[in-house]
Order: structure tokens, then sequence, then C-alpha cells
């Protein structure tokens, strides 16, 4: 399903965390409600921050804006600027004095403090962003060990690993280090795998592909097959030319786009998962009737991807400056793409596919 990449759409405001991807992404509904334009936060509006960082920028930093002294390594290589490291270093100034004065943590510049490590601002998302991008490379290679290079959906599921796969490498990439140039890629890339995780479902939903003896199709289908590739194609293409063209990136639009498309995705599985006639055969070659006995499992994964994605709601400030929700709901989605993985591989095994020799 889409473990990514409800992978995109988040974007740290000042207010709880909007969504930024996965493949499940109900819960954009919910995080939508709270989506927010403004980008400044208390803790650099404040007086003290201000001060803080005008002493840095004197004292570290050359007017041109070059550090007076050598940086570390990691931080020259994960793009520090001497601007970027004083902001760094009076943030976490300021969160320890109001440690000391039992005063609520305050986000910068639309996030909470984290310790940064080796050069990663948000070290505990990248590495569950990694291990999100492990489960799609291995669900890839359950992928090509377990279905019958016949099969008409083995390619379209490859795709979407793929694309997957993709996306959680620029969601790494983001936390590693967020400016516009990562925040787009990783927004894109989000976008594509849940636009390819709907696009995949309705062929597989409606039987679009071509079929084959061992695999029947609808072959009255390929002018639709061709008509939903190039609406998909297209719709992706003015999705991502309006956010790059727009004079400041619609936040608000992002997610939506991304919401209409998660919640049709989940639709069309849950109409799959539901007891009795489907309003679609869900075999190419079986009466509406027929529902396999692993068909509740896209509703199960529908639920716990929902469940999972109230870590996004709560926002709490990072325990001990590392972990917070949205890591957490990186972390949650990776046991989610193992179980879409089995899902699909079970589904692709299944009787229903007459004449399969599997």
């Amino acid at each position: 399903m889409f473990t990514h990449h409800l992978m995109i759409i988040r974007r740290d405001t000042g207010t709880p965390n909007l969504l930024a991807r996965w493949p499940h992404f109900l819960p954009l509904f919910l995080l939508a409600l709270t989506a927010s334009s403004a980008f400044a936060s208390s803790g650099d509006r404040s007086n003290a921050f201000q001060g803080c960082l005008e002493k840095c920028l004197r004292q570290s930093c050359t007017p041109e804006g070059r550090p007076l002294h050598p940086q570390p390594l990691v931080l020259r290589l994960t793009r520090w600027t001497c601007t970027d490291d004083c902001k760094y270093t009076c943030m976490h100034t300021l969160t320890d004095l109001a440690a000391e004065s039992g005063v609520r943590m305050q986000q910068y510049y639309g996030k909470w403090p984290f310790w940064r490590l080796a050069g990663m601002q948000e070290p505990a998302a990248v590495a569950f962003s990694f291990a999100n991008l492990l489960m799609h490379v291995l669900g890839a290679d359950w992928l090509r060990r377990g279905m019958h290079p016949a099969h008409p959906m083995r390619p379209f599921y490859l795709t979407w690993a793929y694309v997957s796969i993709n996306a959680w490498i620029w969601s790494a990439v983001f936390h590693t280090r967020d400016t516009p140039l990562t925040e787009k890629l990783d927004y894109f890339s989000a976008a594509l795998a849940i636009l390819h995780a709907l696009y995949m479902s309705v062929i597989r939903l409606f039987h679009l592909y071509t079929g084959t003896r061992a695999f029947p199709g609808r072959p009255r289908r390929r002018a639709l097959f061709h008509a939903w590739r190039a609406l998909a194609a297209l719709v992706y293409v003015a999705h991502v030319s309006y956010l790059s063209f727009t004079a400041r990136f619609d936040y608000s639009y992002n997610i939506v786009f991304n919401l209409v498309l998660g919640l049709a995705h989940h639709a069309l599985w849950l109409m799959f998962a539901l007891p009795g006639s489907a309003p679609f055969a869900r075999f190419a070659d079986t009466p509406r009737s027929y529902r396999p006995g692993h068909a509740g499992t896209a509703a199960l994964t529908v639920a716990l991807t929902t469940a999972a994605t109230a870590l996004e709601l709560l926002d709490f400030p990072p325990w001990g400056r590392v972990l917070d929700a949205h890591a957490l709901w990186h972390l949650a989605t990776v046991p989610l793409a193992v179980m879409w993985y089995d899902f699909l591989l079970t589904d692709a095994q299944d009787p229903g596919w007459r004449g399969q020799k599997l």
C-alpha cells in the first residue's frame, strides 16, 4: 500500500505536523485540518533568539556569511552554512535555558529542536526512512521471486516498489538537510509513489492489464488502459509544474492533492475487502461474489495505517531532542510495508487468477 510515502506531505510549521509520505493516506484527511501557512515560529521570533543570533553571526561569521574558523568536515559535506550553525547553536542554547526554567520547549523555523548527528538535522527520521527504504528493497526482491514472470501485474508492482525506494531515499535526504530543493524532491517523489499506488490499483481492480491464457484479462479494455496511463502522467506533470512555478510553494494544495489520491486508493481496496459481492469482479474471470480469503488484509492494513498516523496528530516535543511523533510514524510504517507486500504476493497467487501456474 502506501508506505512512503502518506510519505509526503509534511511540512513542519509552527503547528502540528502535516503529513508527508505514505501510500496509506486516509490520515491526510485529518492532517489537512491542521495545515498552516506560517513558517516562522515563536522560538525564532523571540527577542532572545534574535539577539543570540546577531551576536553569533558577529562573532563567528564574516560579513559575507563565511565561518571565521574552519567547520568540521561533516558539516561542510552536509552543507551547513555559518548562519545555519549559528541558528542551531542559539536554538539549543535557549532550549537548554527553557528546560532549566521548566518552560515548554518551543519550535524554531517551524521545527522542534533536534540534536544533529553527523550533520543530519533529524537523525531518527533519517534512520527510519532508511528502514522503510530497506523494506521496499526487500519487497521488490520478494515480488521478483514470488510472482510468475508472466503475471500481468508484476511490472506494475515492481515499478511501485522502485518508485517507493526513490521516495524514501529523498525522505532521508530531506530529513538530513531541509532546503527548498530537498523539500521539493521529497514531496514530488512521495506524490509519485502515491499516484502510482492508485494507478496500479485501478489497473488491478478494473482489469486493465493485458491478459494471457494463464492470466485472463479483459481484452476490450486496452483503450481504457492507455487513457488511464495518459491521464495519470498528465496529472503528475501538471502537479509538479504548478508547485514548481508558483511564486510560493502551495502547501495546502499539495495536501489536498495527496489526500484525494489516497482516499481514492483506500476506497478501492476497502470495496475489494468488503464481505459479499464487490462493485467490481475481484478477478477478471470470476463472478463478483468470489471473495478471496486474504481480502480482509487490505482493510486491516488501511486501519492500522490510520491508527499509526495518530502519531502525526500528537506532535509532541521530541524526547531527548531526538525522537518525535513524526519519526515514530516513520517507524510504524516499516511493518506496514511488509504487510502490504505480503498481501500483494498472496493476491497474485490466488486461484482467482484462473489457470496460472506458479
